[in-house]
């Protein structure tokens, strides 16, 4: 599936993610290479919810740069147009952990978000315009993080996760992905 279709298939779940996903839409759309960093307004990013086998922890890393803990994800590579397969890279470089697959339960888009990156030294302030995908760590998971990238990568349990500073659109999605991981288990 592409991004394309991945986006037409996605359904907000507020009005903020509805007005992002309107955007990410018209920018695709525009655009014969939405993951370019080339891109002077934005470009496509992808993230991943990473969720532990069981569905009892999700995964953060620290991110060096910006002294917060995030989902791990980022920026697509010359070639690279399927949102999900960035998602999974960057997750693979940022944790270390093998064998992740998208989740059972929701295989395309789990959420969408539009943020300002601020200007830093030659590159100019742009728009991340970020994909983000569900995904299921296998039970054996090890992590090994990228210390180019990041201070620590960790487990939290999903009440853990409600102590950390987290923005409006980051509680959206993980409440989101914490909803799939408890129908689940309810089933």
């Amino acid at each position: 599936m592409c991004v394309s279709d991945d986006l037409a298939a996605h359904v907000p779940a507020d009005a903020f993610e509805a007005a992002d996903l309107k955007r990410i839409r018209a920018f695709v759309a525009a655009h014969d290479r939405p993951f370019d960093r080339e891109t002077l307004e934005g470009h496509l990013t992808a993230s991943a919810v990473i969720v532990a086998a069981n569905g009892s922890r999700v995964l953060l890393v620290h991110h060096r740069r910006l002294d917060r803990w995030l989902q791990p994800g980022g920026h697509g590579e010359p070639g690279e147009v399927e949102g999900w397969l960035v998602a999974l890279r960057e997750a693979l470089e940022e944790t270390g952990v093998v064998g992740l697959v998208r989740h059972a339960a929701r295989p395309g888009l789990l959420d969408v978000d539009v943020h300002r990156i601020p200007a830093r030294g030659d590159v100019l302030a742009h728009d991340h315009l970020d994909l983000r995908y569900l995904f299921t760590a296998p039970p054996d998971a090890t992590l090994q993080r990228c210390a180019e990238e990041t201070r620590d990568a960790r487990w939290f349990t999903w009440e853990e996760l409600a102590t950390v500073d987290l923005d409006p659109a980051a509680r959206r999605m993980f409440g989101k992905a914490q909803a799939i991981v408890e129908d689940g288990r309810a089933r």
